[in-house]
């Protein structure tokens, strides 16, 4: 048993408070637009020039020119507004997203995060995650537990190239909700039917069980 995607992007949502500036990673996090609490006001922010995501739309609802960071169409808030691509970096290098939420090949026991290329992989670009990580108030990662192969996401040390160093607060994997503290990492709750021996087998680091 584990939580599904949809169910990640659920946990995810949880996190997130009224009035919070939050900022969608492509891939997984973008889910989330569609679990925010009905009683949360919240204003999602995509570095395309957004602010004012809604959840994806209805087959009826689609406008090609709605799109969010990864080209996909979405829906707008009412109030949402529009504008171009330096003035929402200047958003986000002015700290006034409180959240992030990003996807990652890699997270490290110290909060180092890879995300944006694979070695030797066709890259279109870096994106805008370095930005985020250090302009971001708080950065969430949502991912996998481990890699396609079986190997470990979740590492002592990140071997591929660091979109930022010491900066994720939060992993939220289809297994388990796991801190980044100074002192290492904790356990903090597992999803339903997930046993600790599982978690440990598949994490690399040791880490310290707050349940």
């Amino acid at each position: 048993m584990s939580w599904s995607r949809e169910e990640i992007a659920a946990r995810a949502a949880a996190e997130l408070c009224d009035g919070d500036y939050v900022n969608l990673g492509i891939g997984l996090p973008t889910l989330v637009s569609n679990h925010v609490a009905d009683d949360v006001e919240l204003f999602l922010h995509s570095e395309n020039g957004v602010l004012g995501v809604g959840p994806y739309p209805a087959e009826e609802q689609v406008d090609p020119d709605l799109i969010n960071a990864a080209k996909e169409t979405v829906t707008v808030a009412a109030g949402g507004s529009f504008f171009d691509s330096a003035t929402s970096f200047a958003m986000i290098r002015a700290g006034k997203i409180d959240v992030a939420i990003l996807g990652a090949m890699q997270v490290s026991r110290l909060g180092d995060i890879a995300n944006w290329m694979i070695p030797g992989k066709m890259v279109k670009g870096m994106g805008g995650a370095m930005d985020l990580v250090h302009g971001a108030k708080r950065v969430i990662v949502l991912m996998e537990h481990v890699a396609w192969d079986g190997t470990y996401k979740i590492v002592d040390d990140c071997s591929l190239p660091l979109t930022g160093r010491g900066v994720v607060e939060r992993i939220i994997t289809d297994l388990a909700v796991i801190d980044v503290t100074r002192d290492g990492l904790d356990l903090m709750e597992l999803a339903p039917g997930v046993t600790l021996e599982e978690v440990r087998a598949k994490t690399g680091p040791d880490f310290r069980v707050r349940l």
